[in-house]
């Protein structure tokens, strides 16, 4: 599954960009904003990564920024299901933080779930990174009223993070009857 927006190429990872993604996961304060990302982050862990397979229905893919010259790797986002809730989890590396990345490939990815048929998304963020929480404000997600502490490899200590929601309302256009 490949997806394109106006900026950015969202694709599921190669065995060919296991040094960019170790090189761009190496940053610990991407780990530290993340629930999953081991650290230190490895070329081992990438190529490890990158040869798990897609899960069907939870496409997972990296985000390159694209331009004129080769596309530059900026992050990732996916779908996951855990505890029976799908949820959309991303990070971008903060050499391009403030760029608007996150929201783009987000819009992408919760177009994608939509067409997937996942009309109920769930995201989570640490309160101390409210720019991640203003990221899936802007994709439609609003706070379940759950906050708890949450766990992630970078951190030292559990910390408190904010689970968000996103229902999808639209009702799926019915196409009209062909006239005989």
């Amino acid at each position: 599954m490949f997806a394109r927006t106006k900026r950015l190429l969202l694709r599921p990872g190669w065995m060919e960009d296991a040094p960019a993604l170790a090189a761009a996961l190496a940053d610990e304060r991407i780990a530290q904003e993340t629930a999953r990302i081991p650290t230190p982050y490895t070329l081992d862990h990438a190529r490890d990564f990158l040869s798990q397979p897609q899960r069907p229905g939870q496409p997972c893919l990296l985000i390159f920024e694209r331009g004129d010259a080769a596309p530059i790797l900026v992050g990732g986002i996916g779908l996951n299901e855990r505890s029976g809730r799908m949820e959309i989890g991303y990070w971008i590396h903060p050499d391009h933080w403030g760029r608007g990345f996150a929201t783009e490939a987000g819009h992408a990815m919760v177009a994608i779930a939509d067409m997937l048929g996942h009309d109920d998304l769930h995201a989570t963020f640490f309160l101390d990174n409210p720019a991640s929480g203003a990221v899936l404000q802007k994709l439609g997600f609003v706070a379940t009223g759950d906050v708890g502490l949450c766990t992630s490899p970078g951190r030292a200590d559990a910390a408190l993070c904010r689970t968000m929601r996103r229902k999808n309302v639209t009702t799926p256009a019915i196409p009209a009857p062909i006239a005989a």
